[in-house]
């Protein structure tokens, strides 16, 4: 089975690689945009043709296993995490990011097996950097290994979180007063890459220390999640107890140390669950 496993993560390393390509080629071109839940959540035909991509090839080579793919959820599939093994898709993340040309875009795709994250790669499109991991091997970026920050003092920390795409007025004054409190520590600085996975891996990557965020989703930190511990780093809620995946909230730094100093600045929030039951007309 392990052997199995190995060949669904090359094979995804591989979709990802001619994902990145298609996301070069577009950045070309106009790039006709659409919204989503709201005007500042946006998403692109490039988003709908690189996860219909990745979600047939795999279909072909694997025909038994299931897929959480944020535009097949965003069309209105069934957002459920199961023991069976699933792959968890983000084509773009960093859509705005891709809409803008600014240069952090990322595919995304995690594997789970009993709702336990197997490998994760992440492809930085733009810089042609590949993130990969698997559990109980390490994780990389372009072959070679990664490793958290040694840094446990967290005034000598830089963290990234981001800004999300609610606007409602009581969200946004959660996100700036932890903004504000984390800054007030005092910390080295705050900065954010306009994608959640490219946040992990400059986690992972040791460039820096944490990065914690409220309102993103499972296909956003799937795959990151694994690369970020496989990377020595740690995984927590914002309220300092065990990641849910699902939950849409998160922290993922070097230490504990670092971590449980951030949650206590944290002004938590909790957004609808990716795995809630849709809402009623």
């Amino acid at each position: 089975m392990a052997d199995d496993w190995q060949n669904a993560m090359d094979h995804a390393v591989a979709l990802a690689r001619r994902a990145g390509e298609v996301v070069r080629e577009a950045l070309q071109h106009d790039r006709k945009v659409m919204t989503k839940s709201c005007s500042v959540d946006l998403v692109t035909q490039t988003d709908q043709k690189v996860e219909t991509l990745i979600i047939q090839s795999v279909k072909e080579k694997f025909p038994t296993h299931r897929f959480i793919g944020e535009e097949s959820v965003a069309a209105g599939e069934v957002c459920v995490l199961t023991d069976s093994p699933t792959w968890i898709i983000d084509p773009i993340d960093g859509t705005t990011n891709f809409v803008h040309a600014f240069p952090f875009v990322a595919v995304s795709i995690g594997f789970s097996v009993n709702k336990q994250m197997q490998f994760g790669v992440v492809y930085s499109c733009l810089e042609d950097k590949m993130y990969t991991a698997r559990r109980g091997n390490g994780a990389f970026c372009n072959g070679e290994p990664l490793q958290v920050s040694q840094q446990e003092d967290v005034k000598k920390s830089m963290i990234a979180t981001e800004f999300g795409s609610s606007r409602d007025p009581e969200v946004v004054d959660k996100i700036f007063s932890s903004l504000r409190n984390v800054l007030c520590i005092p910390v080295h600085g705050v900065r954010g890459a306009g994608t959640a996975a490219v946040n992990m891996c400059l986690v992972a990557s040791g460039c820096v220390e944490a990065y914690y965020e409220m309102g993103i989703h499972v296909w956003d930190v799937a795959a990151g999640s694994l690369i970020v511990s496989e990377a020595g780093g740690v995984l927590m809620d914002v309220d300092g107890g065990e990641l849910d995946l699902m939950s849409r909230r998160i922290v993922a730094a070097n230490s504990r140390t670092v971590a449980e100093r951030l949650v206590i600045e944290i002004d938590a929030f909790s957004p609808p669950r990716d795995d809630a039951p849709p809402l009623k007309p």
